[in-house]
């Protein structure tokens, strides 16, 4: 049975311009797109998003519950002295496109 290790990111709250992304929608889906692939070219596969709670302190003495999305991935962990598949080609991934700021 394989072993994993996991990763637990904060989910994007913010969208990314782009030219032709023009919608709120749009930048918000091309921000975590960019997370996913950024992710999955450092060899993790994504698994789910979650929305925890996390106390937090608000003033001195009182805490409160503020809730968190984040993204799980994660990926197979390689054993030494295991038969393990072979590892995926990432020479043949381009690399990512810088971010362009649009100008409106």
């Amino acid at each position: 049975m394989p072993l994993f290790e996991y990763k637990v990111l904060p989910a994007p709250t913010r969208g990314r311009k782009a030219p032709g992304v023009k919608t709120p929608e749009a930048r918000f889906a091309l921000g975590v797109e960019d997370l996913l692939n950024d992710m999955a070219r450092a060899g993790w596969e994504y698994l789910r998003t979650d929305i925890l709670p996390s106390e937090e302190r608000q003033g001195l003495t009182s805490t409160h519950t503020v809730y968190r999305s984040v993204a799980v991935f994660r990926r197979e962990v390689v054993i030494p002295g295991t038969v393990q598949a072979a590892a995926p080609d990432t020479a043949s991934i381009p690399p990512r496109a810088p971010d362009v700021i649009e100008t409106d």
